[in-house]
């Protein structure tokens, strides 16, 4: 094909259109940081965690390194360890069940809804029954609000209150969504999330943050944090990480969150034009009564007999990117496969896997772009 014919390539998240949008100020905040010079603790990250709880409701905000020091923290904090069983989906990203297997803990992966993507509360209760006959303690469920929708947290937390288990959830792509009316960050003892680049809420680095009502919590995580100190820096009480936010992600995400309520409703109109567009073609994403979703991923299934591969190339050739999240669930992944599952397989997560792709979603895919993405999509398919 002649390169001039070539159609404009559409990006697949669009971050400099956001940092266009938020010009000087992201500028003016990075300064500031090189003017005091603080890059550790600096007063920015106080700023930020406070700015994070009034938005999500929670008491304390702990912010770290990444999502996943966000997950290892709080298990380190609540001293998981050998012998005991924390429950995941294995249709996520592998960082979840990492989280638990560093712990010296065992991942026992559970099946998930295939409307809904998130935690199936049936397979979770056969992934108990499966822990228990393995002589596995069970101590934690990790449900994942995938792709941007809460998973359903009142089952899911009954099932834990029951069996004496605490509940941490992998918010990573879901913060600023919503369960039955509230903000995620206070469902469970603790909500980890994410601030990779490619979130809703993003930094231009790696950083993540932990949401929870436990006083007591907090204070262990402030500690764990950093090495697990004590009241001084050189008196260590507990085994701890690395896992502090930089004072310039802090300073980025705070001009960032003045934005996000904004880019939440965008990304929501961008999610119901696909629906509209696809729904006759294509399995769309569903979302779950009392749940929003911030759409960190617009996920669809291709119709029996659609090859995924030919599907995307077909895009690719019309400038549009696609991803699959994921190929492959966790169970099936050569470093997890050797861990338990629960009682009866878990086929909705393989089939899933087998027909997922996710199109281009961010809060600035325009109507023009978003409908040549909608014809590319029908006229792939019926090809």
């Amino acid at each position: 094909m002649n390169q001039h014919l070539r159609p404009e390539p559409v990006p697949f998240i669009d971050i400099a259109a956001q940092r266009r949008r938020l010009g000087p100020s992201i500028d003016e905040a990075v300064s500031r940081v090189l003017t005091h010079c603080q890059f550790i603790n600096g007063p920015e990250v106080t700023r930020l965690e406070a700015a994070l709880a009034e938005f999500s409701g929670a008491k304390h905000v702990v912010s770290c390194a990444s999502g996943t020091d966000a997950l290892l923290m709080v298990l380190m904090a609540m001293d998981v360890g050998r012998g005991d069983a924390v429950f995941c989906p294995s249709f996520t990203f592998c960082a979840t069940g990492e989280a638990v297997a560093l712990t010296g803990a065992t991942p026992v992966f559970v099946d998930v809804d295939e409307a809904t993507f998130n935690m199936d509360v049936d397979s979770l209760k056969r992934g108990i029954a499966a822990a228990t006959r393995l002589g596995l303690k069970p101590r934690a469920v990790i449900p994942v609000d995938l792709f941007g929708q809460s998973a359903d947290h009142d089952a899911i937390g009954g099932i834990a209150a029951a069996e004496g288990m605490f509940v941490l959830d992998d918010a990573a792509q879901a913060f600023g969504a919503s369960y039955k009316g509230r903000r995620l960050g206070t469902a469970g003892l603790a909500t980890a999330t994410s601030f990779f680049p490619a979130k809703p809420l993003g930094c231009f680095g790696d950083g993540g943050a932990i949401f929870t009502d436990d006083a007591k919590l907090a204070d262990t995580l402030r500690s764990v944090r950093v090495h697990g100190q004590g009241s001084d820096k050189y008196d260590n009480v507990r085994l701890g990480l690395t896992a502090r936010l930089d004072t310039m992600q802090a300073a980025i995400l705070i001009e960032k969150l003045k934005i996000f309520e904004d880019e939440i409703a965008a990304r929501n109109q961008v999610a119901e034009r696909y629906t509209r567009g696809l729904g006759n073609v294509v399995t769309v994403p569903r979302l779950a009564g009392g749940c929003t979703s911030v759409w960190a991923q617009y996920t669809i299934r291709l119709p029996k007999g659609c090859d995924r591969d030919g599907f995307a190339a077909a895009l690719r050739a019309q400038g549009i990117p696609t991803a699959i999240y994921y190929p492959k669930s966790m169970h099936q992944q050569t470093a997890y496969r050797h861990f338990p599952v629960a009682d009866g397989g878990l086929p909705a997560c393989e089939r899933l896997s087998d027909d997922v792709i996710s199109l281009p979603m961010h809060a600035y895919l325009d109507e023009p772009t978003q409908e040549r993405v909608i014809r590319a999509v029908r006229d792939a398919v019926s090809a």
